[in-house]
């Protein structure tokens, strides 16, 4: 294939070739995923007959909303729950973890995380970083931590031994966020759902699910977890969804989750849509295709910069979990490097050279390449790391496989360039 727009050096374009022949196996299985999980969503919106009146906007108070409403249900169909709350106002998937947090758990309550510790920017909420001005622990709910297995997989012999009855919730972080432990498949959120409800029937099982969406054939909550909740700037919004986030799972705990977005006994029946209807019903109807053109982009990077000598994970040909893909480079200038080629391949701000820099809720200096339509969107091609060992970059996203497979290419392009490809 020749590349006349860009310039990209020949022995990356041959690799490139090597490595989409590596992975033709992998991309039809994530075609026929794709298309099962396209006609679920075909499915959903049949069954919550939506239609173009569903797009209407709301001001005010936002009474008597049916797209709102709708568009609840189509998310809880496709994701194979009682209930969802899907809302614009959701301003991050840490958000609506946080509402989802905070509207079940109560004073004296008990948390406990058996996937270590979560993610960066959830580490305020629950009172283990900062000040704990607002968090969980401020508000007397107990947190409680066990750690994976040396492979990264969760300690089920633990698990059983810690949960009893009595404990409030039982916390599962599906993607490995900024860490190279495995992501979880919803049979691995399954089994620990089964310890739980053994051991504490009573327990609720919540899991954070970004990333997670529609990567394999079923949701957590399909599958035995009570609460999930994500982002709709990652895959449930298809790269169309400006903003927003939802909460999703059993009808009573939805329910509590509403009041805490907005007050008790209006939850879900008040908030004004003001116009956003429209896009997020289209996100959701893109997302199952955008998420099997990530996966592509993510399995193709593997190959790739397998082929240059760099130690992947998920290696090209393993099952996914997640559309995150960690290239291991090793050395900070190959990060840098990486990240720069990356945000040369991308619609939006090309022209930008992304510099290291502090991020709130972060611990170290962090770099991040996302030139997206719209800013944030990991469903959009990024690559994102903090700069400490190993320096590995955390790619994700890619609307199209296409311009994901070029922005790949762009990144292996800029490390040749400054004389670190190859050299982990």
């Amino acid at each position: 294939m020749l590349y006349p727009y860009f310039k990209i050096d020949t022995k990356i374009q041959e690799a490139a070739e090597k490595a989409a022949q590596m992975t033709e196996q992998v991309m039809k299985q994530i075609d026929e995923t794709t298309e099962y999980n396209q006609q679920k969503m075909m499915a959903a919106f049949a069954e919550a007959g939506v239609s173009e009146s569903h797009f209407a906007a709301s001001t005010g108070y936002g009474y008597g909303d049916r797209g709102r409403d709708a568009l609840d249900l189509v998310y809880a169909k496709a994701f194979g729950a009682e209930d969802a709350l899907v809302r614009h106002n959701f301003v991050s998937g840490t958000h609506a973890l946080t509402v989802a947090l905070f509207g079940v758990l109560r004073p004296g309550d008990t948390m406990l995380s058996v996937t270590g510790i979560p993610y960066d920017t959830l580490r305020g909420v629950i009172g283990i970083t900062g000040d704990g001005n607002g968090s969980l622990k401020e508000f007397g709910v107990k947190y409680e931590q066990l750690e994976l297995k040396s492979d990264g997989t969760p300690d089920y012999e633990e698990i059983e031994k810690r949960v009893h009855p009595g404990l409030k919730m039982v916390y599962v972080q599906r993607s490995r966020g900024y860490s190279l432990r495995p992501s979880l498949f919803v049979e691995d959120i399954e089994k620990n759902a089964n310890i739980a409800k053994r051991k504490a029937p009573d327990c609720i099982v919540m899991v954070d699910n970004c990333y997670g969406e529609f990567v394999q054939r079923e949701e957590p909550v399909s599958r035995g977890a009570d609460l999930m909740a994500g982002s709709l700037i990652k895959n449930p919004g298809g790269g169309v969804a400006p903003t927003g986030g939802y909460i999703s799972g059993r009808k009573d705990l939805v329910e509590s989750c509403s009041y805490r977005l907005t007050t008790p006994g209006t939850g879900r029946e008040i908030g004004a849509t003001l116009g956003n209807n429209r896009e997020l019903f289209m996100g959701a109807f893109h997302a199952p295709h955008v998420t099997g053109e990530a996966l592509k982009t993510a399995a193709f990077t593997a190959a790739l910069f397998s082929l240059f000598g760099y130690e992947v994970t998920p290696k090209c040909d393993e099952p996914r979990a997640d559309i995150i893909q960690a290239v291991l480079l090793r050395r900070e200038e190959a990060l840098i490097s990486f990240c720069r080629g990356v945000q040369k391949g991308a619609p939006v701000d090309s022209f930008v050279t992304p510099e290291p820099w502090d991020m709130p809720g972060y611990d170290c200096k962090v770099i991040m390449a996302a030139g997206a339509f719209t800013l944030g969107a990991s469903i959009e091609l990024s690559a994102d790391a903090p700069l400490r060992e190993p320096f590995a970059a955390w790619m994700q996203g890619g609307l199209n496989y296409h311009s994901g497979r070029l922005g790949a290419m762009l990144a292996a392009q800029s490390m040749l360039e400054q004389g670190v490809l190859g050299k982990a």
